[in-house]
């Protein structure tokens, strides 16, 4: 199912492709996604987004309503617009499986295919895969803190989009988290949802016990009651008082969430007072400006904390907002390419990571090399996508999930730091580089 119009594109993606068009220049191309450096304290990134890019290469298509909306602009010519009624994605793809932990100038996805739609695709490509990958980059930072912990995600609401906020709570439970709390994404998705209750339920009672009980007769099987629009304490003390009549309706009473103040210190007198009316089975989840940092904080302090509902700072991955990648052509018509430009330089050619570990299965190290090359170690570049089709059905997030589960498990002690750690090492194969320098050379001995 088409999912977004493909005028959801850059202007010169069209105007470039136009070009080609008239100049007959249709090649094969490839053009290889990568990141170029970690951003400041963080140790490594998590692939996502793949799923997403592959439905949108297979249904990649101009409707009349696009071409209408082109054809009203002078830049385009009619010959081109019939070229684009035709267009669909013939190429293959290669990628890293989501879930993947990867490194600066490694490619998470090769995209090889005749170069108008090599290239009409670099927008929205970066643009499903920078967020996702971002985003579980961050949300796996929380994981490793917390991984016996409920996480739930409670970020659409301050998400830049409707968009961000769905493909935020796929990030997050792809790299770790137990579900979201935004409903559309366990239909589109599958993933858990998870709700409790506002203030503003509490606010429209006269009686904050009322509240408690009007909540708990609506959903029986899922009683989680916010107790903090008062007073922290008092309101769990009218929890415990609450809960034997609730037991004789049938009705238990799941946990409890604090949302203000100093969560922390809260958190332990809830929990005493919980423990004191034998409500020891009652969980206690905390949200409100929570990141990996909080959670280490509340780990370092013993805080009676079960579960956390995290908003804000993951979902927009508010320390590291963005991902500094690329999109960048390595081969055209059979021929090496590579781009100079200073600082922005790349590595030519169709590239493969192969990746070794040590005796206790934690990774140890990376070559990164030309996908000739037959070295030792675990190749992460497989193709998931031949001439036009994915080469296996849908993806199973339960099965990526549990993927990304064991890359987190197989990452040295190091690396699982919040604060910058050793670099891991990434080694540039022998033949890249010679590659490099042939590829230089030819293009410095253009006139």
């Amino acid at each position: 199912m088409k999912q977004v119009s493909s005028l959801l594109t850059d202007l010169y993606q069209l105007t470039m492709l136009q070009g080609y068009v008239e100049q007959s220049m249709d090649d094969i191309a490839v053009f290889e996604f990568f990141a170029r450096k970690l951003p400041r304290g963080r140790n490594f990134f998590m692939a996502a987004g793949l799923a997403q890019v592959v439905d949108y290469l297979e249904t990649l298509a101009f409707d009349q309503n696009d071409l209408d909306y082109l054809a009203d602009d002078d830049r385009f010519h009619p010959d081109f617009l019939d070229y684009l009624a035709d267009l669909r994605f013939t190429g293959d793809v290669h990628a890293m499986a989501e879930g993947t932990i990867f490194f600066p100038d490694e490619p998470i996805i090769r995209i090889t295919a005749p170069i108008s739609q090599a290239q009409l695709v670099e927008s929205r490509v970066i643009n499903v895969l920078q967020f996702q990958t971002i985003i579980a980059s961050k949300a796996a930072r929380m994981t490793l803190v917390a991984p016996e912990k409920l996480l739930v995600d409670f970020g659409l609401r301050r998400a830049h989009g409707a968009e961000a906020g769905l493909f935020a709570a796929r990030a997050s439970y792809l790299a770790g988290f137990s579900g979201t709390s935004t409903v559309l994404a366990g239909k589109m998705y599958g993933v858990p949802v998870f709700g409790t209750m506002a203030h503003s339920f509490i606010q429209a009672h006269d009686s904050e016990t009322l509240a408690f009980e009007h909540f708990a007769e609506s959903q029986p099987d899922n009683v989680v009651l916010l107790v903090d629009t008062y007073d922290t304490e008092k309101g769990a003390e009218k929890v415990v008082a609450l809960a034997p009549r609730l037991a004789e309706k049938g009705i238990t009473i799941k946990g409890v969430r604090l949302d203000s103040g100093d969560m922390i210190l809260h958190s332990k007198n809830v929990r005493r007072i919980l423990d004191q009316g034998g409500l020891t089975d009652v969980s206690i989840l905390t949200s409100g400006n929570l990141d990996e940092y909080k959670l280490a904080e509340f780990g370092r302090a013993g805080a009676p904390v079960d579960g956390f509902g995290v908003g804000t700072r993951m979902t927009t991955s508010a320390d590291a907002p963005y991902l500094d990648c690329a999109y960048k052509l390595v081969e055209y018509a059979g021929i090496a390419r590579r781009k100079r430009s200073e600082g922005k330089a790349t590595w030519p050619g169709r590239k493969q990571v192969f990746r070794s570990f040590d005796q206790r299965g934690r990774m140890c190290g990376d070559i990164l090399t030309l996908e000739s090359d037959e070295l030792t170690g675990i190749p992460l570049v497989e193709q998931v996508m031949k001439q036009g089709k994915r080469i296996v059905g849908p993806p199973d997030i339960k099965k990526s999930r549990e993927y990304a589960f064991s890359q987190l498990a197989g990452l040295p002690d190091y690396l699982t730091q919040l604060n910058k750690s050793d670099k891991y090492p990434v080694e540039i194969s022998r033949s890249l580089v010679e590659l490099a320098q042939k590829v230089d050379l030819r293009s410095s001995a253009e006139p």
